[in-house]
């Protein structure tokens, strides 16, 4: 029986839950692979608090270098988040040979590329599946079974605090504050919920998928972030009646030539209305799911729970059981030479629109308002009118467009006399087939 020893950075809920599960599950993992596992060093920031866990108190330290130099460290784990220290960390136990598990999509999000790198001239595993969806198996798919698929398109719902929230206004007609209320009493959402409700989260979610699925370096910061937080109990009740759900999506999807040396990538992060029949739609709560399309494969949906602290243990103990299989055989998991990608920008992407209006209830009106969308090349799928006089409001859907275009079209809207008011404009998004 082969016995590695195991270094953890950090021991929070994801750390304390991963102690537990390995402890529950050593058995059952020595059995299967002939590797007796054991954290033998834990670095936290405060010895003292009790943390409820059966695990020898003398493993506890506060200097989370001296657990990566360890000579008794074999593995690393680490999931204290954030970029630094966790990016020196992560480096330092790379260059002494040591594989490394990690969940921060945050630091991956943004010097993914550097680490793998380092990770492959060092001929050791860097693996991250907890790092986007929680429990859900979607990295090692990505780069395992879908090596040699020419993924198109990735769109998913990665983020559980909005879609909690979302699903929370859609069944019961809360507020947007009151179901973030809901979601922060339930541990959901954190007391800064800007990360989550503005697209920050998924956004670097979606540049790691993006990354994974090309082969190409996508970061942080290529990705267009559009929140929730305008969205309104009303807003989603006029979805639901015209037939849509409204979720908060990642979308990464190849724009260009796919053979291009430099393929074109559009990543992005938004509020959309999906129909009610699309996979996508029925995701309720904190649950994730991703919809992959592939040129052979067809379509492909990966569904589960999107956070929490044993579900993304399980994650992480799914790739510390995979790292130490490889240290122990010679083998790793690699993501393989990244490119260089050319990243899209918002406005020259198609998409199809829903735009409510506040506008004056009078002869004319709907033909001036007609008149500003067919000016900038933006064609009216349907349109409906609620109300009359001055609460009288106009819904329109566009068939698909450029978003260049789209804006134009609501600055000559919001400066048009009739105009009362430009209410929400959210993508659709899942619908080319559907007939209005």
């Amino acid at each position: 029986m082969n016995r590695l020893r195991i270094g953890l950075l950090g021991c929070g809920n994801v750390g304390a839950a991963l102690v537990t599960l390995l402890d529950e599950q050593r058995a059952v993992v020595a059995a299967r692979t002939g590797i007796e596992l054991d954290i033998t060093r834990i670095a936290v920031r405060s010895t003292a608090k009790d943390r409820g866990l059966r695990i020898d108190p003398s493993v506890f330290c506060t200097d989370a270098a001296a657990v990566v130099s360890d000579a008794d460290v074999d593995l690393v784990v680490e999931v204290i988040g954030g970029i630094e220290p966790a990016r020196t960390l992560a480096s330092s136990a790379i260059a002494a040979g040591k594989p490394v598990v990690t969940a921060n999509k945050e630091l991956l999000a943004n010097y993914g590329a550097e680490l793998f790198a380092a990770a492959d001239d060092a001929g050791v595993d860097l693996l991250f599946e907890a790092a986007v969806a929680g429990a859900i198996p979607l990295i090692r798919p990505l780069r395992e079974s879908l090596a040699a698929e020419p993924v198109e398109r990735i769109m998913g719902i990665v983020n559980g605090t909005t879609n909690y929230i979302l699903t929370q206004m859609a069944e019961r007609g809360a507020s947007y504050a009151e179901a973030l209320s809901e979601a922060q009493s339930l541990g959901y959402a954190e007391r800064d919920p800007t990360a989550d409700v503005e697209g920050f989260d998924a956004g670097a979610k979606a540049a790691i998928l993006a990354t994974v699925a090309f082969g190409a370096v996508v970061v942080a910061g290529d990705v267009y972030h559009e929140g929730i937080s305008r969205l309104t109990a009303g807003d989603i009740e006029m979805a639901r009646r015209l037939g849509y759900a409204v979720k908060a999506v990642a979308v990464a999807e190849r724009t260009g030539n796919g053979e291009a040396e430099e393929p074109e990538l559009a990543v992005r992060v938004h509020p959309a209305m999906v129909p009610f029949q699309h996979p996508l739609a029925g995701v309720r709560d904190s649950f994730n799911a991703v919809f992959i399309q592939g040129d052979a494969v067809g379509e492909l949906m990966f569904y589960g729970r999107g956070a929490g602290g044993r579900p993304t243990a399980s994650a992480v103990l799914g790739d510390l059981v995979d790292a130490a299989v490889n240290l122990t055989s010679g083998g790793r998991g690699r993501i393989g030479h990244l490119v260089r990608a050319r990243i899209r920008s918002i406005d020259d992407l198609r998409s199809a629109y829903y735009i409510g209006l506040e506008v004056a209830d009078r002869p004319g009106v709907l033909a001036s308002v007609a008149d500003v969308f067919g000016r900038h090349g933006v064609s009216i799928r349907s349109m409906e009118q609620h109300g009359l006089g001055d609460d009288a409001s106009l819904v329109f859907i566009t068939h698909e467009c450029r978003e260049r275009d789209l804006q134009s079209t609501l600055r000559e809207l919001r400066d048009l006399e009739p105009v009362h008011e430009l209410g929400t404009v959210i993508r659709v998004i899942g619908d080319e087939n559907r007939q209005h």
